[in-house]
């Protein structure tokens, strides 16, 4: 990869217009990486004049040759496999082993997903005398984080080609040479002139422009739900879709009768995975008072088999946090459950025994937690896994929803019916009963300030088209 200075635009690498650079962090050690271009508004004028171009033709290309094409990026992104793995586990601090089986592969994972989709998506029908198409929505500006890279760029990127829409991506100036590679993927592949194009640079000068530009007819955003609102202030104005996939607290709900010596484990994984660097992490484990001892037991002893470290190190499965402010509050909030009175079972403020460099966190349990509690109510985005008791399965039902957020949620419970009552009552765009399989399919975004909007599979598909009636159409 050579382009870290450069911007993808118009189907080729470009200068920027300005000169500013951003250095680009290993989180491992603090230690300056590379250092990529630092866009402004001429460089999204020009990307989002080159993605308005390729529009008209584009978005009239048929169904066989958009899965064609999504086909050979496919193919591309294989050939590049080990390389994004690589990188992502020095830009933003993934463990080898996560960075090859689960954060490289999910990115691969979306476009075999919107493959299958296209084999049997109605982009027409007809209803009566009318027909009803589904057409693309125009030039999308596409804003993602640097927690799933490769995830959060191809689950926009991959539907967006499938209905015929043009982009512009900026990528999470933190973690941003994945991204590069995808760009590279995507000129291999072939992807017609200006209808994928990359501006790198931080949210005010890169995201704020590309939010408002007149020119842009949909802005598809994942990170913060601070961020987000700022994201939808800014295009306001030009009344354009906005979809949003933003922040969460999600509840672990274990009902009396759960499979506990499971169904705690895998809370604790499923909370610690990735450094707890993931939107619908299970951070709030509820579980019946009589039993919160035993639950203490069980996530003491699951939280003993993470070790954290050098993401290049087999030993190590707990990578860093993968930038200097997001640690900063993760510290923070470890320090707040501490002086608020949660009683800490592992972990606790401070780098692990011998870390002293990085921006690495002590997997972090937290029991006696109360609802008023910051680490009870503010997304933390770290290993850090609060136990919650409560005294009646309605009350747990409560606690769940007692959250500004609503991404998704978790209920266990050997009893199938209990467990989907309990589901039904959650109000979370995606809850997980008994800890079931991944399904690449399933929709993903929120209730609530946890964003609007799906994404993943067709209901990805769908936030990127528009419907148009024909009354009158012959049938």
């Amino acid at each position: 990869m050579a382009h870290e200075k450069q911007f993808y635009i118009g189907g080729t690498w470009v200068e920027p217009e300005g000169t500013g650079t951003i250095d680009v962090i290993d989180p491992s050690n603090e230690q300056v990486l590379t250092q990529i271009a630092a866009g402004g508004a001429a460089d999204v004028d020009k990307a989002v004049a080159a993605a308005k171009t390729a529009f008209p033709a584009f978005s009239q290309t048929t169904v066989k040759e958009r899965r064609d094409l999504l086909a050979a990026i496919l193919e591309e992104y294989k050939k590049r496999y080990s390389d994004i793995a690589a990188v992502l586990s020095s830009e933003m601090g993934a463990p080898k082993e996560l960075a090859q089986t689960a954060q490289t592969w999910i990115g691969q994972a979306h476009f075999e997903e919107i493959l299958r989709v296209l084999d049997s998506f109605a982009f027409e029908y007809q209803k009566g005398n009318m027909r009803v198409a589904k057409e693309p929505i125009g030039v999308v500006g596409m804003i993602t984080p640097w927690n799933w890279p490769l995830n959060q760029v191809a689950c926009k990127v991959a539907p967006a080609l499938a209905a015929g829409c043009t982009m512009v991506l900026k990528p999470s100036e933190v973690a941003p040479l994945t991204a590069l590679i995808m760009a590279e993927i995507m000129d291999a592949a072939g992807v017609p002139a200006g209808v994928f194009n990359l501006v790198n640079g931080d949210g005010v000068s890169v995201g704020a422009p590309l939010s408002a530009h007149p020119g842009v007819d949909m802005v598809s955003f994942t990170g913060s739900t601070r961020a987000g609102i700022l994201v939808a202030k800014a295009a306001a104005d030009t009344v354009k879709r906005v979809h949003q996939e933003l922040g969460g607290k999600t509840p672990n709900v274990l009902l009396e009768d759960a499979d506990f010596a499971a169904a705690v484990p895998h809370g604790v994984a499923t909370c610690f995975g990735n450094s707890g660097q993931t939107c619908n992490a299970p951070t709030r484990m509820l579980v019946p008072r009589s039993r919160q001892a035993e639950v203490i037991e069980l996530a003491k002893e699951a939280a003993s088999g993470f070790v954290t470290g050098d993401p290049q190190s087999e030993n190590s499965n707990l990578g860093p946090i993968a930038y200097g402010a997001q640690y900063d509050k993760v510290q923070n909030l470890i320090a707040a459950g501490v002086e608020e009175g949660a009683t800490v079972v592992t972990g606790g403020p401070g780098r692990p025994d011998g870390l002293d460099k990085g921006y690495y966190v002590r997997p972090t349990v937290f029991a006696d937690v109360t609802p008023e509690m910051r680490i009870a109510k503010e997304e933390i985005f770290g290993p850090v896994l609060s136990i919650m008791p409560y005294d009646s399965e309605e009350q747990a039902v409560e606690m769940a929803n007692d959250t500004e957020y609503g991404l998704a949620a978790y209920v266990s419970s050997e009893d199938r019916d209990k467990a989907e009552r309990v589901a039904r009552q959650l109000r979370a765009g995606t809850v997980f009963i008994n800890c079931p399989d991944f399904d690449i399919a399933a929709p993903f975004g929120g209730y609530k300030q946890s964003g609007n909007g799906r994404e993943w599979g067709d209901f990805g598909l769908e936030e990127f088209l528009e419907i148009k009636g024909m009354v009158g159409y012959r049938a």
